[in-house]
């Protein structure tokens, strides 16, 4: 037996920390990976409040990197399940922070997601003809192309958007045998416009989720993709639930939907080869970057809730991490965050086993008042991701509850670090970006307690960035 040990990627830090983790499978043949690379910084370990911190972390972590030299394509960030990007993408747009999502679709691009927001939209405005034709029949109601072809000629003829036509079917002759079935439809429109009335924007859109069918029709098909759909459908409560964090004085559907217009606006350089990588961990395999962050190091997520109590399936997950490990060359780090919101639910979670397992030389862990200390104990990560039934003859893991600061003094460390400086920008101001270099303002639009902020690098071309976002990488220049 030959034993292929000597690496030519990654640093002897990253080799020793991940051979640590993976030495824990007990099926595996040993084999200890060697560099001649050097030992390379230490495996950076980031603890932090919740997933926006860990997506604005890790964005100002790259903007930062860049700053120093690097570009955007030598960092990729990792996750294991494909929600986790959300989080990730709404911090990149908001700084102007170009990338791809590699082995999947952008959230905002997947058609589930579009279709949520389209019957958003139309319950907003019912004549918006655009998405109504694009919800009128998803999931199924026996609306086809050519009974909206009718529809559609009817509109011109009256004058009328669509809805008005389907509100109205059974005046006209040529919609008599799909009247009943429009007339349903409006009445879907119109019953959850009035609930709309009463209800908080996030029970609304669970009441939406369910009286127009949508969920129920994806969990009838059963199988992996809608499964896969579903959840993104549930991610989208995240947004929400962000939304009214953010911006609480504009807690309305349409502030929420001018908001994820605004999102969707915003600058990601698409076609650019210079971007960050975003990726699950199962595409990284055989891939390299310089940079690699692996994000949501927490029971329950990594690894998932399921391997929790199957030792066959845990393996796989700690190979799994022994894989988005070693894809870095020169610098690794691993997010964990104490609390995390995964499809419009929120957990408080415990740090992953597989942090636990990497030799504390080996790590430089920050914010450590907000990181669990201690070895792990008898209970297991519970809440949404999941936890023991109390069956017996179950095997389950062994670990300790870690002690913890208090929620608010974890809050106030977060916003400590990561407050961005206030600056105020005017049309014609001439700024300085630590990574697009110099431009001058084009427009600033208020929004809510943040502003769009248009500018046009001398380098880098016209950008839309979020202030509050870009403030700590931006200065004014006199003029």
């Amino acid at each position: 037996t030959i034993r292929l040990e000597q690496n030519y990627r990654s640093t002897q830090n990253i080799l020793d920390a991940a051979n640590a983790v993976i030495r824990h499978n007990a099926g595996r043949k040993g084999k200890t990976l060697w560099t001649e690379n050097g030992g390379g910084e230490k495996v950076g370990v980031r603890t932090v409040l919740n997933e926006q911190d860990e997506a604005a972390f890790v964005t100002g972590d790259i903007l930062s990197a860049v700053g120093r030299g690097a570009r955007f394509r030598d960092a990729a960030v990792l996750y294991r399940m494909n929600a986790q990007s959300n989080a990730l993408e709404y911090a990149m747009k908001r700084s102007g922070v170009p990338y791809k999502v590699v082995g999947g679709m952008k959230f905002f691009d997947r058609a589930e997601v579009k279709d949520m927001l389209a019957y958003l939209c139309v319950l907003n405005n019912p004549l918006d003809d655009l998405r109504l034709r694009r919800i009128i029949n998803s999931p199924a109601r026996g609306i086809g192309g050519t009974t909206m072809d009718k529809v559609a000629a009817l509109a011109e003829q009256q004058g009328a958007s669509l809805y008005e036509i389907c509100r109205n079917a059974d005046l006209f002759p040529e919609l008599k045998t799909p009247a009943k079935k429009l007339l349903q439809f409006a009445d879907l429109i119109d019953g959850l416009r009035k609930a709309g009335g009463s209800l908080a924007l996030p029970e609304f859109y669970d009441a939406v989720c369910e009286q127009t069918g949508y969920t129920q029709a994806l969990k009838d098909k059963n199988d992996m993709e809608s499964r896969g759909r579903l959840e993104n459908v549930q991610e989208l409560k995240s947004n929400i639930l962000g939304f009214l964090d953010r911006q609480p004085e504009d807690a309305t559907l349409s502030g929420f939907l001018n908001e994820i217009a605004l999102y969707t606006d915003l600058d990601s350089l698409e076609g650019s080869d210079d971007c960050v990588t975003l990726m699950t961990i199962h595409a990284a395999k055989g891939l390299e970057f310089p940079l690699v962050y692996v994000v949501g190091m927490e029971e329950g997520v990594f690894p998932g809730s399921s391997a929790q109590y199957e030792e066959d399936e845990l393996e796989e997950e700690r190979r799994l991490c022994y894989v988005a490990m070693t894809r870095a060359k020169e610098r690794l780090t691993l997010t964990h965050a104490r609390q995390r919101m995964l499809y419009g639910k929120t957990a408080s979670n415990r740090v992953s086993r597989f942090l636990e397992e990497a030799p504390e030389e080996n790590l430089n862990w920050e914010g450590r008042d907000l990181r669990p200390g201690g070895t792990f104990g008898s209970s297991c990560a519970g809440g949404f991701y999941g936890g023991g039934d109390g069956s017996e003859g179950v095997r389950r893991p062994v670990y300790a509850r870690p002690a913890r600061p208090s929620y608010q003094e974890a809050r106030r460390t977060a916003v400590s670090q990561t407050a961005a400086p206030s600056i105020a920008l005017s049309k014609g101001d001439r700024i300085e970006h630590g990574v697009f270099g110099k431009g001058t303002v084009l427009s600033v639009q208020p929004m809510g307690g943040d502003a769009l902020v248009q500018v046009d690098f001398e380098g880098a071309g016209q950008k839309k960035l979020m202030l509050k976002a870009a403030a700590k990488h931006l200065k004014k220049l006199d003029s």
